[in-house]
């Protein structure tokens, strides 16, 4: 049975962002969304939950059907409330005081721990804060979840929990679902659109398997497009030949076989339609200056604490050598962040036990993009390179950051545009060692590609923190798992992913 039906819909701002958009949402659904940022995800999810209009087009909802939107961030006006009052407020007031046990029930189903419960929203971190909306939404019983990137903020154990929780929906809720989490997406979907701006793509199947699907489908649509290129212009050839010979001969009959087969051509000409070509929100690229030293980094026996200085684990003897992609796991609290920042105050001519070469030239970009000033414009954060303006402004185009926003504070542009501008500053640095903490936060998934590219391709040095699961996977040729107040090499990071996500 379907719950909505959605037919020709089109938005635009501007530029299109999707048009002529027919989907069927039937109970059972789990779709996931999945497009470029900025490309119509989040106004696609707003126009399906009725709270802004499209430009075109009809959404047609069942009768009685009442939808849950977990956006992306909290209303302002609703960040002094408690997880607990934001919770409760989904309640109709008449129903608050003798149904309040429902918030218990589905806190607890989600895990939220009483004092937190008890926090103002402003003081919770993001993912907190999305918890709290996902609860919010579901206290109203919803035949349709729309989730806006649900993951962001959240560690590998929320993230199971989260997956573990949309698997126990009843079966007769439909979900729409937008991540830059392609494990997450395959462990929760069975649909995924590919929404585009024009030919959106809708495949029965979860993302991974999905995008091959779209990769062989758009394969066929650029060899059609030839062939009916190639058919009209071998017409307008034999039309070109009957054109000559029928004026030579003085032939009617041969003077309309040509006009007939120029207008078949012009035909075939219009009809065809050429192979999708998606519009990159910005390049990624980087390099590896190389180096000959065998050891760009040594740990030997070091001790890492806290800040107040307790003790948290020893590193054995361990070395970074060109090549390597370490990615270090570790369980919040165990002391990722700490052997990070010993690596980046060595690499920085700071005090530090962690032994470097001298020829090592660092790259670093932390999980808040903090080496990059919001009051800083664009042009300035890349203007130490000595580019030129003319070629500083080409290269941010490049990246993704438009001319209207080159001048303007970094503060101002959206995760995307920023996380794409850390890279090109990191390929402007030419390092042979990259230290990145966190660095697919804020990338869509065609930015994640990008990124794994460019590391692999270049058999970039680096040291990587991540919660991704696909980027740990296809990018790190080597593993530090932070297990029992040890740092440990293990050859898959399987067992650890099992163990923190349940």
């Amino acid at each position: 049975m379907s719950l909505l039906n959605i037919q020709n819909l089109g938005m635009t701002f501007g530029d299109p962002l999707f048009s002529d958009l027919t989907l069927t949402l039937s109970k059972g659904d789990r779709i996931g969304l999945v497009a470029a940022n900025g490309r119509g995800k989040t106004t696609l999810l707003s126009c399906i939950a009725d709270t802004c209009e499209p430009t075109s087009g009809t959404i047609t909802r069942a009768r009685g059907l009442r939808v849950g939107h977990v956006a992306q961030y909290v209303p302002e006006t609703d960040l002094d409330l408690t997880l607990y009052e934001k919770v409760l407020a989904a309640l109709p007031a008449e129903q608050a005081d003798f149904e309040s046990w429902r918030v218990d029930v589905v806190l607890d189903d989600l895990s939220v721990p009483y004092d937190l419960q008890q926090t103002a929203l402003r003081a919770l971190s993001g993912g907190w804060q999305r918890t709290a909306m996902l609860a919010a939404a579901w206290m109203t019983q919803p035949d349709v979840l729309l989730l806006d990137e649900p993951t962001n903020h959240l560690d590998l154990q929320r993230i199971g929990l989260l997956e573990t929780w949309l698997g126990t929906l009843p079966r007769d809720v439909g979900v729409i679902m937008t991540s830059h989490d392609r494990a997450f997406l395959d462990t929760t979907t069975n649909r995924t659109l590919f929404l585009r701006d024009t030919a959106s793509r809708d495949f029965a199947l979860p993302f991974s398997p999905a995008r091959l699907a779209l990769d062989d489908a758009d394969a066929v649509d650029e060899r059609r497009f030839a062939n009916d290129l190639n058919k009209a212009g071998q017409l307008r050839k034999q039309a070109a030949k009957l054109k000559n010979i029928g004026i030579n001969s003085g032939s009617d009959l041969l003077i309309t076989k040509t006009k007939q087969l120029t207008e078949r051509a012009a035909k075939i000409e219009a009809a065809a339609k050429p192979a999708h070509r998606e519009k990159g929100a910005g390049d990624i690229k980087l390099g590896n200056s190389g180096t000959h030293a065998k050891a760009l980094l040594t740990l030997d026996n070091l001790k890492v604490n806290t800040p107040d200085g307790r003790w948290l684990y020893d590193t054995g003897r361990k070395w970074i050598t060109p090549g390597d992609r370490i990615v270090l796991l570790g369980a919040n609290g165990t002391g990722k962040t700490q052997l990070v920042s010993m690596v980046h105050r060595a690499l920085t001519g700071q005090e530090s036990p962690v032994k470097c070469a001298p020829s090592v030239s660092l790259g670093y970009s932390d999980q808040h993009l903090s080496q990059l000033a919001d009051s800083d414009t664009p042009m300035h954060a890349i203007g130490a390179f000595g580019l030129g303006d003319q070629r500083a402004r080409g290269l941010l185009a490049g990246a993704g950051v438009t001319i209207q926003m080159q001048d303007t504070p970094l503060g101002k542009l959206s995760g995307g545009q920023k996380a794409r501008l850390a890279m090109l500053v990191l390929r402007l640095e030419h390092p042979n060692f990259y230290l990145l903490d966190e660095p697919t936060n804020h990338l869509d998934i065609e930015g994640q590609e990008a990124l794994e590219s460019e590391l692999t391709r270049h058999d970039a040095a680096c040291l990587l923190v991540s919660h991704d699961r696909s980027f740990v996977r296809n990018v790190g040729n080597r593993l530090w798992w932070i297990d029992r107040r040890r740092l440990i090499e293990i050859d898959s990071p399987e067992d650890f992913f099992a163990g923190q996500m349940g």
